[in-house]
């Protein structure tokens, strides 16, 4: 079967590799769609593990049944979670699903840009497959990997409705906090990015959008009724996004570190001017639950989240290199969905 060997943001090739062979317990899922997401193009993350074959954001028909396997069958339209957790460790129970020790190790076999996949027994056995109905797409179900992640981070970041929220870095991920913070009844929602066209998405979906260059807390606290805002999201890697995050935070507010940032990045505090009398919050937020899944799917499956508008490209296999270049670039893109059934 084929697969897009991964080697860096510039060279993705197409490659042959022997299909898996499913176990009992295991499903064998043709893919039908895979979206690049931002991670996939952070090169200093991939750059020891290369060559591989990367796709997290899948979705497609399950081919093959293994023995044993019970409420799926052949033809099912799904969804899964490439990582999963055990459910009873510390971690866990504790309500930190994304840090279990299992969830760092499950994963398919190959990755997502790959015809076909192997699901393995663990996955399902933790509730990580998802059928899809039949008013979901393949395409949009991309999105529910994303938009899990979303939802918990919000969901950590303890968001209320009335509350303001400031988005640093309009991709894929920082355009689903913006229309789930407006879903979910936030007062005001301001939005910052480098790319234009990311802006104007932005803007489109609600937000008030201003150039990370034109940005000032200045500026926020006049469009924000002499107030900083109470949640700041960071979903761009940028060293600078992460001081211009610092001071913007509200008193009592929260700063949510979501994307990785750049290599080396180190987090510019000082004690006094933000901490002390502030009771201002960091944290970080990383991955998603199965239950977050499912609630993300809820969410698209409602209506109450949108996501067809996000898709900018639909490509086939053979281009994938394209869909990687445009991600990497960051700039007239936004959802890039790779089809390696094409």
């Amino acid at each position: 079967m084929r697969v897009g060997m991964y080697y860096n943001n510039q060279d993705d090739r197409i490659e042959k590799i022997a299909p898996p062979e499913i176990k009992p317990g295991e499903l064998l899922v043709r893919v039908e769609a895979s979206g690049i997401c931002g991670t996939d193009v952070i090169e200093w993350y991939r750059r020891d593990k290369v060559p591989l074959v990367l796709g997290h954001e899948i979705a497609g028909v399950i081919e093959k049944v293994g023995s044993g396997v019970s409420g799926f069958k052949k033809g099912n339209r799904i969804a899964a979670s490439h990582h999963v957790p055990c459910g009873v460790c510390h971690y866990c129970k504790s309500g930190h699903e994304s840090v279990c020790d299992l969830l760092r190790k499950t994963r398919f076999n190959p990755g997502g840009f790959s015809e076909y996949i192997q699901i393995p027994a663990i996955n399902i056995e933790k509730s990580g497959v998802y059928r899809l109905p039949d008013k979901v797409s393949f395409d949009e179900a991309t999105f529910i990997e994303p938009l899990a992640c979303v939802v918990r981070g919000q969901g950590l970041a303890n968001f209320k409705p009335g509350s303001t929220v400031l988005v640093l870095g309009c991709g894929v991920a920082g355009l689903l906090h913006v229309k789930l913070a407006k879903a979910n009844g936030a007062a005001k929602v301001f939005a910052t990015d480098i790319a234009d066209f990311r802006l104007k998405a932005a803007a489109h979906f609600g937000a008030k959008s201003i150039h990370a260059k034109d940005y000032t807390p200045e500026g926020l606290r006049e469009a924000n009724e002499g107030r900083l805002v109470d949640l700041v999201i960071i979903c761009a890697g940028a060293k600078s996004a992460i001081g211009q995050a610092l001071s913007s935070v509200e008193r009592g507010g929260t700063v949510l570190f979501f994307a990785a940032a750049e290599e080396g990045v180190q987090i510019p505090l000082g004690i006094n001017e933000l901490f002390w009398r502030n009771e201002v919050t960091l944290m970080s937020s990383y991955a998603a639950s199965p239950d977050e899944h499912r609630e993300a799917l809820e969410l698209i499956e409602a209506g109450k989240i949108t996501v067809k508008d996000m898709i900018t490209h639909r490509l086939g296999f053979e281009e994938i290199t394209k869909g990687f270049k445009l991600v990497a670039d960051a700039k007239d893109c936004l959802k890039v969905i790779i089809n390696p059934q094409k």
